[in-house]
């Protein structure tokens, strides 16, 4: 496998990360997770225009223009032969001295990182995390950030239950998320609403493509709410997959509702 480190082309074994590496000692930096098909990333624009939202909070810097991710993307892509992936970019602050300020100016550690889309999977089971809540005060619950321990640990919490991923609410006990993905609800009035980015959610791709479509509207949502509803399912850049238990309890019928199916196969065919 052949990575994209700083613009060269790497193999994956190569020792390249620097020891004081901020990404490595602090988490200081961000990702994302892109799609790819038939060697096209899925909403290159929604990924980079997050990214820059995300570097500029933490005041981090990108390569200049809006075409060297496409370039590089590509160049990965072509030197693993690969048509369909899924694709890490880890962006670092990069190497620094020890202490918490960064150093200045920065030289930010870019890696791109191809691997196999993962298979399509089943309805989810999930559980509400009991150990850890979503700082919707926190401007780092709006990008996606290295740190990612949070997310971890309520995983953690689900695996110890049986249960495919963890609901993450908020300090005041409203729902933001799941540990990897956005949450719709279809409600028993019909409309379709996910929580919005106030409440902890994180802007993800395709809760934005949704959104900008006007299938969805944003509105904030209790625990309740997920037990009663019609139909929950949940999104990410690299898939749709119905939600049909919360804490034991069955989402509408048990089954997947008729809207998460039909998004389910249409992020498959994509």
């Amino acid at each position: 496998m052949k990575l994209m480190l700083n613009g060269q082309l790497v193999d994956s074994g190569a020792p390249a990360l620097q020891a004081h590496d901020r990404g490595f000692t602090l988490g200081d930096g961000l990702f994302e997770t892109i799609k790819i098909r038939h060697g096209h990333p899925l909403r290159l624009d929604l990924h980079l225009a997050r990214l820059q939202q995300g570097a500029a909070i933490l005041r981090l810097p990108l390569p200049p223009g809006e075409d060297w991710l496409g370039r590089a993307i590509h160049d990965v892509l072509q030197a693993n032969n690969m048509h369909d992936a899924a694709l890490r970019l880890t962006v670092s602050r990069g190497p620094g001295q020890r202490g918490l300020l960064p150093p200045d100016p920065s030289t930010p550690t870019i890696l791109l990182t191809p691997a196999p889309l993962p298979p399509p999977l089943g309805p989810a089971r999930a559980v509400t995390a009991r150990n850890m809540r979503r700082n919707q005060m926190s401007p780092l619950s709006r990008v996606k950030a290295l740190s990612y321990l949070d997310n971890v640990l309520a995983r953690m919490e689900a695996q110890d239950q049986g249960a495919d991923d963890a609901v993450l609410l908020n300090t005041l006990g409203r729902v933001a998320e799941t540990t990897i993905a956005n949450i719709f609800v279809v409600g028993n009035d019909g409309i379709l609403v996910t929580p919005p980015v106030a409440d902890g959610a994180l802007p993800g791709v395709r809760r934005a493509e949704m959104l900008r479509s006007m299938v969805a509207i944003e509105r904030s949502i209790s625990r309740e709410d997920l037990l009663t509803a019609r139909e929950v399912f949940l999104t990410n850049a690299l898939s749709v997959r119905p939600l049909i238990i919360i804490d034991g309890h069955m989402v509408g019928d048990g089954q997947p509702g008729p809207l998460g199916r039909r998004l389910s196969q249409e992020a498959e065919n994509e």
